[in-house]
């Protein structure tokens, strides 16, 4: 097992650097917001908050001590891990702890932990670790606790300034509604993202790149089709997706048809600027070892060619699950992600909207991350994905 000296560095190495004074001024003001916390009512913030918001501001500038005379590394990792347990502590406290409308100490505190939760995500997210388990746990780490800090956030607003369900659900009780309504999600996102998205995006990719091939092979449809495709490409969904729904009906072919013609022409224009990035050095090379177009184009003008598809296919990730959501909008059966959005929105049901929303956030993002591996491994010679 890697000793922990050797994963993470010494002295000076842990410093900000430049922002040591931005750090600084965010500090100052967490403890001035902390303090006036003092001036509210004792239950709101409640005494336990500030004093976690006090302790979490003296631990944090024990940190800066420890950096400045090269403690062992376990030092400022116990140090951080405990700035970090006091931070958490105030913003459950603060989240859960109140019934709504609440003063001005309340908001105080929010402030402050606000500003501290960002502190310790800055400081985290500078950090260079030697060790590559330490560097990846430091790269894991900082988008989730600033995700779970936006949550917090969002949930204290609500709770604190007590926003009607209305107008914006709590995560909580998103939360609560995913999970009991997890069979309905589920046909939803498989009538909306397998059935619809899904096959939409598989026909439409397979078609551009079918198409790419045969403009690469003739000017005439380079100059002619591509035109025609920035055109239509610019068509707005909410004006095409009710044709595609009267011309293929209301189930999932429809939807299916409304993707193809999302993601049909940037997989085009991506593919055909890869196809042509070779140099006019390497087609040359190609040539004087008598190499059929065929030949050229599986050993040479395809592998240039994957970074420029890879990124078509991420943006049409995307846009393949919107364009499905959209669609659904304008008629299908009585399932499906934009159905489901519409009709609770006619309920004020904003909580399974909500929910809805999470599960296409979820969806869109995981799709658009096996793209991205995919293309980590596939491109790994490509300057882009160097030292990653």
């Amino acid at each position: 097992m890697t000793d922990m000296a050797t994963a993470f560095p010494r002295g000076r190495d842990w410093m900000i650097g430049p922002g040591a004074v931005q750090r600084a001024a965010m500090l100052l003001a967490l403890l001035i917001s902390a303090g006036l916390g003092l001036s509210g009512p004792v239950a709101q913030p409640g005494l336990t908050v500030i004093a976690l918001l006090l302790a979490a501001g003296l631990l944090s500038l024990a940190l800066d001590g420890a950096e400045r005379v090269a403690k062992p590394p376990w030092v400022v990792a116990v140090l951080l891990i405990a700035i970090f347990a006091c931070l958490a502590g105030a913003a459950w406290q603060l989240a859960f702890g109140q019934t709504g409308d609440e003063g001005a100490g309340f908001w105080s505190a929010v402030i402050a932990t606000w500003l501290g939760a960002w502190m310790f995500v800055a400081r985290l997210s500078e950090m260079t670790p030697r060790a590559k388990w330490a560097q990846r746990l430091v790269g894991l780490l900082s988008p989730l606790i600033f995700g779970a800090t936006l949550l917090w956030l969002w949930e204290a607003v609500v709770r604190g300034g007590d926003v009607p369900p209305v107008i914006l659900p709590a995560p909580t009780v998103i939360a609560e509604r995913f999970a009991a309504n997890g069979a309905t999600l589920w046909g939803d996102f498989v009538q909306t993202f397998v059935k619809g998205a899904l096959s939409g995006f598989a026909i439409g990719v397979a078609a551009a790149l079918v198409f790419a091939v045969l403009v690469d092979r003739s000017p005439f449809l380079r100059r002619g089709l591509l035109p025609v495709g920035n055109f239509v490409a610019a068509l707005p969904i909410v004006g095409t997706a009710p044709i595609m729904v009267m011309w293929f009906g209301f189930d999932w072919e429809s939807k299916a048809a409304v993707v193809v013609a999302m993601v049909f022409f940037p997989m085009l224009v991506n593919s055909v600027q890869g196809l042509a990035s070779a140099s006019a050095m390497q087609r040359d090379l190609m040539h004087t070892y008598s190499a059929s177009y065929w030949q050229s184009l599986a050993k040479l003008r395809l592998p240039a060619a994957m970074p420029f598809i890879f990124n078509g296919l991420k943006i049409c990730s995307t846009l393949a699950l919107i364009g499905a959501i959209v669609a659904e909008f304008f008629g299908s059966p009585t399932r499906g992600m934009g159905f489901r959005i519409s009709t609770e929105v006619g309920r004020l049901q904003l909580g399974m909207v909500w929910a809805e929303i999470t599960v296409a956030a979820i969806a869109g993002s995981a799709f658009y991350g096996v793209w991205a591996a995919l293309e980590k491994w596939v491109t790994f010679w490509h300057p882009s994905q160097r030292g990653r």
